[in-house]
Parts: C-alpha cells; structure tokens; sequence
C-alpha cells in the first residue's frame, strides 16, 4: 500500500532512498560481479564478501565452504523440514543440493560467474540421509565446455562415505552474459 507520503507531486510513487551503507554494498557486490571470475565470486560467496543469490541456500542447508577452478566444495546440514514421512531427507532435496554443486562446479570455470541452466541431472541414491547431520558436497566440472558443461557431484558423509551422487549436462544462461 503507498502512502499518502510516498507520492509526487505528479502522483507517482517514489523511489525509496538506500542508506548509504547499503548503497556502498550494491557497488562493492556490483564490482565483484563485474571483475571476479566465475571462482573468485564463488570463493567471495562462501567468504560472505558477496551476497547471496537467493535464500534456497538458507532453507535447505547450504553452506558454501570453498571453490577453485573446476571445483566446489559445499557443507550441508539438513534440517527436519526436508524429510519425507519416513524420516530421511527427501531425494528430492538432495537432487536439489545435487544440482546446486555441478552447477556451481560449472560456474567456477567461467571467465565470469554465470548461473547455470540444468539440461539433465542422473541421480544414484546409495544410503539415506539424515536430517541435522552435516555431509560434505563436491562438485567438479570434468567437461568445461564452451557452449555445455558436465559436471558430477558427490555427497558424502562425516565418515568420508558417499550417499548420492550425480552427473549432469548444464549450459551458461545467458540471461546474464555481460
């Protein structure tokens, strides 16, 4: 609802005003965006240099703890609102981390960070994952291709044991080429 307040005199909205630290944070995020590779802006991201790309990361987990060239690393801790009615951590939710590390293991190859667009993921489930329990998710592009990608991806838990794994093709989207 606009207030009576946030109008012109023509009658239109205004545009809020940032506070100046929030400005000064979109130009610092703004020029990481624009001169950081696609690993350097991952690396910022789990430095927490740059901001996170939506709040999924929060809701399912995901805590991104490291990232070079051809490689990610991801911490995930699954909560209880990931669970089927069974009690273990829905497949659907660990495709999704699944998807999250070959995209990113993909990004982490580009010139600059570019989102990734899934065209397949092959999902092998081996051992149920429990809510709360903190698994560590690789990602490693093997092909980094300049039109599509594939990466594979692996979730293992604390003791080192893979419990899903992935592949999958995936190309740049383009929607934020610059």
């Amino acid at each position: 609802m606009i207030r009576e307040s946030e109008l012109s005199v023509e009658a239109t909205p205004q545009a809020p005003r940032e506070a100046p630290q929030e400005a000064e944070a979109h130009r610092e995020a703004a020029d990481l965006w624009n001169t950081l590779s696609g690993a350097e802006l991952i690396q910022a991201m789990a430095d927490g240099r740059f901001p996170q790309i939506s709040d999924i990361n929060d809701h399912i987990g995901q805590d991104i703890a490291s990232a070079e060239p051809g490689r990610v690393r991801i911490a995930w801790t699954p909560g209880e609102r990931l669970c089927n009615p069974g009690g273990t951590v829905h497949g659907g939710y660990i495709a999704m981390i699944l998807d999250n590390a070959v995209c990113l293991a993909a990004s982490s190859t580009c010139e600059h960070f570019m989102p990734m667009l899934t065209l397949n993921l092959n999902v092998d489930y081996l051992r149920g994952v429990r809510a709360g329990e903190t698994y560590e998710v690789t990602g490693t592009c093997v092909h980094p291709g300049g039109t599509r990608m594939v990466s594979n991806a692996v979730v293992a838990d604390g003791r080192g044991r893979p419990v899903a794994q992935a592949s999958a093709s995936v190309i740049p989207n383009r929607a934020f080429a610059r």
